[in-house]
């Protein structure tokens, strides 16, 4: 089915969805994403060591996807500029707009899908920080490889270190390769179009766009072909830890909640007239003293009249 959740069931837990709350949210977790990746540049020869360890570890289990992409990327030119837009931007802009799209025609979906999204980028930052690894393209050159972004640089605004605009590649990180998040953050659109989309366009689309995005990231030299088995398994495990993140985040929203959640402003009755109460059958205050007076003469002429009454039923009876 489209959704597994009923719509409402979110919003019976949480508050409802502002846009201005989200936003600074989702940009909170893209300056983490990008200054992870620039703190994590680790030394340059412990990255090489792990990119060739890579390659030999295909090797021994005949894996070479990257060598032949990456050799028709570079002859056909016609399918290797498209490549590299395809990289330099697709990955900043698709996702985005898909979290705008759930965020306004999918809420029921939305805070899981952007939870597992979110959990999924910050293991990739450890990934990054833990591993750092030198791509293909920049590994020396008897390895096969060509650097397809420098190669057709002049065709786009991307330089020849990464898909940074011309001259601000020295603000990318280049070796946080292991894993792939353009690969991970494509699965998580494919699936989010592939279950949410509701026609068999986006279904489709929900199929190509994470294939053909993994084919670009090896064909470009930009990735290893591990890279993008790590990038499916960080969403996975990011999938499996997206319930728990919400439960403490959900938690943690109430313990704030419960304490700056303003106090009642009074507690009991307020009092009328000066101190004076009214009592049930009571219309005004004082209605009792005002009354007392009379009460008693009415209780008294009760009384006179029950007896004479009985007199008179003794004189009758003899």
């Amino acid at each position: 089915m489209p959704q597994t959740e009923t719509p409402g069931a979110e919003t019976g837990r949480w508050t409802r969805l502002r846009w201005w709350t989200e936003l600074p949210l989702i940009l909170l977790v893209y300056a983490c994403y990008s200054a992870g990746r620039l703190l994590a540049r680790g030394d340059v020869s412990s990255a090489v060591d792990h990119g060739t360890a890579i390659l030999r570890f295909e090797q021994a289990l005949h894996l070479n996807a990257e060598h032949p992409l990456n050799r028709l990327f570079t002859h056909e030119a016609w399918l290797g500029v498209p490549a590299d837009f395809w990289y330099a931007s697709l990955h900043y802009l698709v996702t985005p707009a898909i979290l705008v799209w759930l965020f306004r025609r999918r809420t029921a979906v939305y805070r899981t899908a952007r939870t597992w999204l979110m959990t999924s980028t910050f293991i990739g930052l450890i990934g990054f920080t833990l591993l750092p690894t030198c791509p293909p393209r920049l590994l020396d050159a008897g390895h096969g490889f060509v650097d397809t972004m420098a190669q057709y640089s002049a065709y786009g605004w991307w330089g020849g270190q990464a898909s940074a605009p011309r001259g601000l590649g020295g603000m990318t990180n280049q070796y946080a390769a292991m894993p792939s998040l353009h690969v991970g953050w494509a699965l998580w659109c494919g699936v989010m179009l592939w279950r949410h989309g509701g026609t068999r366009l986006t279904k489709a689309a929900g199929v190509a766009y994470p294939l053909l995005t993994a084919i670009v990231v090896m064909g470009t030299a930009n990735h290893y072909f591990l890279d993008a088995v790590a990038g499916v398994a960080v969403m996975g495990v990011g999938l499996l830890l997206a319930p728990r993140v919400r439960g403490v985040a959900e938690a943690v929203r109430g313990q704030v909640v419960t304490r700056f959640a303003p106090a009642p402003s009074g507690t009991g009755s307020p009092i009328v007239s000066g101190g004076c109460q009214t009592a049930a059958g009571e219309r005004f205050p004082r209605q009792r003293e005002s009354s007392t007076g009379t009460e008693a003469d009415v209780g008294a002429g009760a009384g006179a009249a029950a007896r004479d009454a009985g007199e008179e039923a003794a004189a009758a009876a003899h």
